[in-house]
């Protein structure tokens, strides 16, 4: 793992199955941004749209959420995200840095309602998921 304060613009990812939430943001401005959710098949995005998202970005470093259990432990779904931010890495070459998730999923129902109404945004809920993982991920990593 690289020190954190190195890079400034993120792409994180809430990575699923089937669907995959994408936000950005920047860490010296402390501020986030839920971009996109996108499909999957077979366990994979479409690699093209993630490359245009880091070139539209200008991304210095990937943040991929890890869902654990809530005794820390990993499940099916951990390595794959695990896989998935490896291949990230590995086909663009950023820093890429794993944060636990846990607790994500009730957190971003309270976000949501908070903009609105769960109802409002839920097709772009996993975008909202990645957006609060990266907002973690910088409130853990600021000092």
């Amino acid at each position: 793992m690289s020190d954190i304060k190195k890079y400034n613009r993120f792409l994180a990812f809430d990575y699923g199955e089937k669907r995959t939430g994408v936000a950005t943001g920047n860490l010296t401005m402390q501020t986030t941004q839920a971009l996109t959710v996108l499909s999957c098949h077979n366990d994979q995005p479409n690699w093209l749209d993630i490359e245009s998202i880091i070139n539209e970005w200008q991304v210095e470093a990937f943040v991929v959420g890890l869902p654990l259990n809530m005794d820390g432990s990993e499940q099916e779904i951990t390595i794959k995200a695990k896989k998935f931010g490896n291949r990230l890495h590995g086909r663009f070459g950023l820093p890429l840095f794993f944060h636990d998730e846990r607790l994500s999923s009730v957190e971003v129902k309270e976000y949501l309602f908070e903009l609105g109404g769960y109802k409002k945004v839920c097709q772009d809920i996993d975008a909202y998921a990645a957006e609060l993982i990266l907002k973690s991920f910088f409130a853990e990593n600021l000092y």
